[in-house]
């Protein structure tokens, strides 16, 4: 995945993949998705990126299974 932004048009790009485009939808007035032929996610343009996505901070955070599965299952305390 790459993250692009363009400082002259306020823009981010972020791409998935490099397969070809061949359909791109307007999700709202700021935001656009291009598809593959298969409808697979290949890209996403965001306009006026700093004020709509706040991307300001961009951060990665990679979580691992066993941190996911920590954190969407409940536990429960036994106290005696």
């Amino acid at each position: 995945m790459k993250i692009r932004y363009f400082t002259d048009t306020d823009t981010a790009l972020i791409e998935f993949s490099n397969e070809l485009i061949s359909e791109t939808k307007e999700i709202s007035e700021n935001l656009y998705i291009d598809l593959d032929d298969k409808g697979n996610l290949v890209s996403m343009t965001i306009e006026h990126a700093k004020e709509k996505a706040n991307l300001s901070e961009v951060s990665y955070l990679q979580m691992e299974k066993m941190l996911r599965d920590k954190a969407t299952k409940p536990t429960r305390s036994t106290r005696g």
